[in-house]
């Protein structure tokens, strides 16, 4: 029984990987976001949020090292979407900013998730859309539990195998 389980959810998993695959398209989409990885979006909206960050913050909000980080930035850079100033305070701290093509950027992509965002909701009742919401609370705070973050150490501890050297 329990195997006959497993084997529904991992269907129901492939099966809404390859709805959900269709709507992260570019085709869908019609602009560049799929032209930056993961850790250039976050630090896109993490700009538009912020008028100025340094390295430091840019690496603790991508759970990053510094140098990863300053590779982004880079790369970022390099695209005309951020720009690297010294502080005028300190001259050792190294401030990002987003230029006006990154603002633009950014703002053309909130706008396109805005559009689809309010399409879906238009096809929910008030109380179906508290419901989502709370679903997905509950699956936001069961995987960022303690208990799932050993599952995940566990499971990586046992794809290490340890030689011993005499």
């Amino acid at each position: 029984m329990e195997n006959e389980s497993k084997v529904n959810l991992e269907e129901m998993i492939f099966d809404y990987i390859d709805k959900v695959k269709y709507l992260l398209s570019p085709e869908i989409w019609g602009n560049d976001l799929f032209n930056c990885s993961k850790n250039e979006v976050f630090l896109l909206l993490l700009l538009y949020r912020n008028s100025e960050v340094n390295m430091t913050q840019i690496a603790e909000y991508l759970n990053a090292p510094l140098n990863t980080a300053t590779g982004i930035v880079a790369r970022m850079e390099k695209r005309g979407l951020v720009n690297r100033e010294r502080s005028s305070e300190d001259k050792r701290v190294v401030t990002i900013k987003l230029t006006a093509a990154g603002r633009g950027y950014i703002k053309d992509m909130i706008k396109e998730i805005t559009r689809y965002g309010q399409l879906m909701i238009d096809g929910f009742t008030p109380e179906e859309i508290n419901l989502v919401f709370k679903m997905v609370d509950k699956v936001m705070d069961t995987l960022s539990s303690k208990d799932a973050r050993q599952a995940k150490q566990q499971q990586t501890d046992s794809k290490i195998k340890k030689i011993v050297i005499q």
